[in-house]
């Protein structure tokens, strides 16, 4: 297998996703335009949904499982009064409902969703099931079974209520949740049924969708200089981590994958860290006392 071509550039990209557009295409896109070796993003979207896309380019990637696990913030509308086979409103109405319920009844009804809930992953939805993907299994008629997952529900508020038939709600969340299966459970627990009819994804963790590129921009911009200046710093994915600083031994040690010694204090032992020297991150481990053992390790090299 011959070595994948593209440059050795690593930083991060906030794309503004439009809807209609897929994840996997976003990032191709990104990584065409910025002619990189490697890319990923922290976080799927559906292709209908709009707003933060976190790509992340070269060593980057590495810190994509920061971002994927650090809060978001979604602003949704729910339409009430139908059930949809994929509880958006791509999906076919599979159920009908003529009752609505009053700002009040809503207010309520959400408490139930915050904290630490279980929820059911549409059926229409990248879970695996025996090693094949949900929507997958779905669009073949297959009724699925999906097992509840835990999820951390931070805020859920009630932002505006056009008309009677819609909601607009904003729901910042932990990894992992879905919102059209918020949508539907609250349109059950209403007794109106209920779809997502828009999504948002505000920010993600250090990451704004107002201040994204669009696919436009990209696009005018690929190849070219001024794109690579929209290029963030990696670090900007290690922000939910404490940082300690390498001394000068410390840090050629770690940049080999060994432990190294670091400057630091108030952190507690065994406490996961990011590894500075010069201000640029060489590597993500354990505070082990003095210094930390590396489970990461970034080649500053081209980036």
């Amino acid at each position: 297998m011959g070595r994948k071509k593209g440059r050795e550039i690593s930083g991060w990209v906030v794309v503004d996703k439009p809807a209609g557009v897929t994840s996997t295409a976003v990032v191709g896109k990104v990584r065409w335009a910025f002619d990189a070796k490697k890319a990923g993003h922290a976080g799927t979207l559906d292709p209908a949904a709009t707003g933060v896309l976190a790509v992340a380019l070269g060593e980057a990637t590495k810190t994509v499982p920061f971002i994927t696990d650090a809060l978001k913030c979604y602003r949704f509308q729910v339409r009430f009064g139908a059930a949809t086979a994929t509880d958006d409103a791509e999906g076919a109405v599979v159920a009908r409902s003529d009752s609505r319920p009053s700002d009040a009844e809503i207010v309520a009804a959400l408490a139930a969703f915050r904290g630490d809930i279980m929820q059911v992953p549409p059926q229409y939805s990248a879970v695996k099931v025996e090693g094949e993907r949900a929507y997958d299994l779905a669009r073949e008629g297959v009724d699925l079974d999906l097992a509840a997952r835990p999820l951390w529900v931070e805020s859920l508020e009630m932002i505006a209520r056009p008309d009677a038939d819609t909601v607009e709600l904003e729901m910042v969340c932990g990894k992992g949740g879905y919102v059209r299966a918020i949508a539907r459970d609250l349109g059950q627990a209403l007794g109106c049924l209920g779809h997502v009819l828009w999504l948002r994804r505000v920010w993600s963790g250090p990451f704004e969708a107002d201040k994204g590129l669009s696919l436009e921009a990209i696009d005018r911009m690929a190849r070219t200089p001024e794109l690579d200046a929209q290029l963030l710093p990696l670090e900007l994915g290690l922000d939910d981590l404490p940082e300690v600083k390498a001394t000068v031994e410390g840090a050629v040690r770690l940049s080999h994958g060994n432990p190294g010694q670091v400057i630091c204090s108030g952190i507690d032992f065994g406490t996961e860290v990011w590894v500075s020297h010069h201000g640029l991150a060489i590597a993500v481990g354990r505070y082990m006392g003095g210094e930390v053992h590396p489970e990461r390790v970034f080649n500053r090299t081209g980036a």
